[in-house]
């Protein structure tokens, strides 16, 4: 069987600007296709994506050649499968309960959103992006991690250079020498915290983690807590900016959740129209064939479940945000056993207490000039900017 096609023509500039063209003509002319720029076999069709998200026998998450260890000074979670990966995952689960996110996190973020809405000015244009959506997002996870007492600022730098330096698949040396600054901050405040905690425990992920009966090594408790700042707030951030974007560009659709109450179509058809996180890749342990095409042990697969997300054979007119459209599962929290640990505190937090918050204080929000706000992103994605008149 031959090898995937090679493109030398795709670029990670197009694909951080606009990649949702190419993954269409990708999905119809090439869904497997080896990408130069980012030395990857890039998989476009759903059935793919999901195939071998679910096959970790066969494709190990275990990349070695991700800027993610270099990114976070660690062999991290994300890159591990098995026993190793599950043993770190289930570290930090007791603080994503059900009954925590109830009783702790909801409340919790319910007086946030709250004190953060009473910020807001009327009657004028402002950018919800560093006004709300960034600050919000940094706060809560900030609790829930243990770190309280650093400021939104803070995580929000933290969070972004974590990224960069994770998604830095060209190797240029500014985004790995700012993340190895914000390390070190990181790390300080990390230490701090622990000598606290170790004599007054709470449920935050911190705390459990170290307090465990059997806990893992110290170093991947801190590549854990990173490993979470890294995706905690751009995630429900670039969620709730995406939905407000398609509610607000979509007037019918908004009036109609308005008198339903269903916000949580709206958080589901947001993260699935632009994923917040939109490619993930795996390694092929032997060697395999995807549609006919010959995938050599240690070659790198990226799966696009920003492209299996708009695939014509699972989601018609897949392009466009609309909450009425027949349910179908979308891959944005992942699948297998590295399905977003976060998924079910993002869908409560944004889908259930932000959204009919937001629109009950200000029901007449407006978007101020849709074509100017900016997205971007090829590995993590969304709108840059949100001007809007509160009123």
């Amino acid at each position: 069987m031959p090898l995937a096609p090679l493109d030398e023509a795709i670029t990670i500039a197009d694909l951080t600007r606009d990649p949702y063209p190419i993954y269409q003509r990708l999905r119809a002319q090439s869904p497997v296709l080896r990408v130069k720029s980012v030395n990857r076999t890039l998989l476009t069709k759903a059935a793919d994506t999901r195939a071998v998200k679910d096959n970790p026998a066969l494709f190990s998450s275990n990349d070695p050649n991700t800027p993610m260890e270099k990114a976070f000074e660690a062999h991290t979670l994300m890159r591990k499968d098995g026993a190793e990966h599950m043993r770190e995952r289930m570290a930090m689960m007791p603080t994503f309960s059900a009954r925590n996110i109830k009783t702790i996190w909801a409340p919790s973020y319910e007086k946030h959103a709250s004190d953060y809405l009473d910020r807001l000015p009327r009657d004028q244009v402002i950018d919800l992006f560093p006004m709300l959506a960034g600050p919000l997002a940094a706060r809560i996870l900030a609790e829930i991690l243990g770190l309280p007492d650093a400021s939104d600022a803070d995580m929000q730098h933290w969070s972004q250079a974590l990224i960069d330096g994770a998604g830095n698949f060209g190797w240029a040396d500014e985004p790995f020498a700012r993340v190895a600054k914000a390390n070190v901050a990181m790390n300080t405040e990390i230490a701090r915290r622990v000598a606290i905690l170790q004599t007054a425990p709470d449920q935050s992920a911190l705390s459990v983690m170290i307090d465990a009966d059997d806990p893992i090594e110290m170093s991947q408790i801190i590549a854990n807590i990173k490993i979470a700042i890294g995706g905690g707030i751009n995630e429900p951030r670039d969620a709730l900016l995406t939905i407000l974007y398609g509610l607000l560009t979509n007037p019918d659709q908004l009036d109609a959740l308005k008198s339903s109450g269903d916000w949580g179509s709206a958080f589901e058809e947001g993260v699935r129209w632009v994923a917040p996180i939109q490619v993930s890749s795996r390694v092929a342990v032997e060697d395999t064939e995807i549609r006919g095409l010959t995938i050599p042990k240690g070659d790198v697969v990226m799966t696009v479940q920003a492209s299996a997300n708009h695939d014509e054979e699972v989601f018609e007119d897949g392009h466009l945000f609309n909450i009425f459209r027949k349910s179908a599962p979308h891959q944005s929290f992942g699948s297998g056993p590295h399905h977003c640990m976060g998924t079910h505190i993002s869908r409560h937090t944004v889908g259930k207490i932000m959204l009919p918050m937001l629109f009950d204080r200000f029901p007449n929000m407006e978007l101020v000039d849709p074509a100017s706000v900016v997205w971007s992103g090829f590995g993590f994605r969304g709108p840059l900017n949100l001007p809007v008149r509160l009123n």
